[in-house]
């Protein structure tokens, strides 16, 4: 690669929310070496557009959903090469919307013990094919019957698609311990653990801790020492506070907390991922009357626990939890937040350096010398106008355009 100068309207500085105009960026190779004074090298000229960051999207499932998924029924229709080649096209998406590093957050799906996320990402670190950089989960660590137990979702008969314990189905301190180490010997980054039901559990309440806090403790110890993050699918408030003081990072969704346990998360540095679009955008017409209820309980607080958390100082980061909105409409869940109270640059923080935080990198996150040029370019002004963060026309990622519509 040679030196290049991206020119644009303007870009946005995402510490100080200043617009710098014009907008000249500096790169060569897959870094940024410098921002603004002349051009040098190429110039690729963008036209009237803004500058920013690649996105992050901290929890995704690249190998759920997309094009020839049939519901449930791909449980147990769809192999891993299925799901693989599906994936394919879901990265291609995320990444063409501007998501250039996510988390995918949790297999749950039968695999024979593959871990496909981790393949998934070293195809794309390799260059075989587009997506984003990924931070895998490997397996979601969930009991028997917990919400991400796949045979519960269609409440399948017994020995219907038996999983195993490196598959993430573990019950107990011991077995617990030994999905951990199969998700970290195969490559995981961190550990995915359901704590709580969720909207689709067709079994106990939304909110009801699934793990006991024995179990809890031993998942976070295997993770911890071995230098790895627990992030946790979690909606109750008492659930959150066992979960906090097992020593989770990160709580997904949190959709039922309540003002004790945002405190607990303030005074623990606990992380919030809250996918709160899902409360407007999941379709939940066709599902069980008892679903629909859940759904009735916790749609209308998930749109006003993100407010009270981010207003209490909970460290949030930006998760859509796509396929339960479709991949590539990941900046949906930047709209809502803002539609939630949250100001349009604290969301786009959220979506950036707030993300870069709660993976522990460094490299990117801003339009800064020494990081990743991962670059992406919307119409207009962002912070006056969040919605232009669905029309990304321009997406660069390690200094590779794989986007230019202007």
């Amino acid at each position: 690669m040679t030196a290049l100068t991206l020119k644009a309207a303007g870009l946005l500085d995402i510490d100080t929310g200043e617009i710098i105009r014009p907008g000249l960026l500096h790169i060569d190779g897959e870094r940024i070496t410098g921002v603004g004074g002349p051009a040098t090298g190429d110039v690729l000229d963008l036209g009237d557009v803004i500058l920013l960051p690649g996105f992050m999207d901290m929890e995704v499932n690249l190998l759920m959903g997309g094009r020839g998924e049939t519901g449930l029924a791909s449980s147990v229709t769809d192999d891993p090469a299925l799901r693989m080649l599906r994936a394919v096209g879901n990265a291609r998406r995320t990444l063409r919307a501007g998501f250039t590093t996510v988390r995918n957050l949790g297999l749950f799906v039968k695999t024979g013990g593959y871990l496909l996320d981790v393949a998934l990402r070293k195809a794309i670190d390799a260059g075989w094919i587009e997506g984003p950089r990924i931070v895998a989960a490997g397996h979601a660590i969930t009991p028997t019957g917990g919400h991400l137990d796949p045979t519960m979702f269609s409440a399948f008969a017994p020995d219907v698609l038996s999983l195993s314990v490196e598959e993430g189905i573990a019950n107990g301190v011991d077995e617990v311990r030994k999905a951990v180490r199969y998700q970290i010997k195969h490559g995981a980054d961190l550990i995915k653990v359901c704590v709580s039901g969720g909207v689709m559990s067709l079994t106990g309440a939304p909110g009801a801790q699934h793990y006991s806090d024995e179990e809890l403790r031993a998942i976070v110890d295997e993770a911890h020492r071995r230098g790895l993050k627990v992030a946790a699918h979690t909606h109750g408030a008492d659930a959150v506070r066992h979960a906090v003081d097992a020593g989770i990072d990160c709580i997904e969704h949190g959709f039922l907390l309540d003002d004790d346990a945002i405190d607990r998360m303030v005074e623990h540095g606990t992380w919030l991922v809250p996918t709160t679009r899902l409360a407007d955008a999941m379709d939940v017409s066709k599902a069980a009357p008892a679903l629909q209820a859940k759904a009735a309980e916790m749609f209308p607080r998930a749109r006003t626990s993100v407010l009270a958390a981010y207003k209490a100082g909970v460290k949030i980061a930006v998760g859509t939890d796509a396929p339960a909105i479709p991949h590539g409409r990941n900046a949906d869940e930047l709209v809502a937040l803002v539609e939630r109270g949250i100001p349009a640059l604290d969301v786009l923080r959220a979506a950036t350096i707030r993300g870069a935080e709660l993976i522990g990198v460094t490299d990117r996150g801003r339009l800064a010398p020494g990081q990743l040029a991962d670059v992406i370019a919307v119409p207009d002004d962002p912070i006056a106008d969040i919605t232009v963060t669905r029309d990304v026309c321009f997406v660069m990622k390690g200094g590779k355009v794989h986007v230019q519509n202007r």
